[in-house]
């Protein structure tokens, strides 16, 4: 195995679901500028989560249509020419 390869900056982290707030706490090196106090009083680096496996579809068995970043009005906007070329040939 390559020597050095991996971090050495791991520390405690919490990651948080955006969208249904839970949070969980774990060893990573992610860098984050966020901070929260975790229940037991200490202050950890935070790290934002759009999706856990509490909101997830696939675990939770509901399904959920997530638009975060406006992918539908991004697609629509850029094929918006060849949609609209296309209802004219028909």
């Amino acid at each position: 195995m390559k020597k050095d390869i991996h971090p050495k900056d791991y520390r405690l982290v919490v990651f948080k679901d955006m969208s249904n707030d839970y949070a969980f706490i774990t060893r990573s090196c992610v860098q984050t500028r966020d901070t929260i106090v975790w229940e037991d009083g200490v202050e950890y680096p935070l790290y934002k989560l759009e999706i856990s496996h509490t909101s997830h579809p696939f675990y939770t068995g509901k399904v959920k249509l997530v638009d975060t970043a406006g992918r539908i009005d991004k697609f629509n906007n850029k094929y918006k020419k060849h949609f609209a070329s296309r209802a004219k040939a028909e």
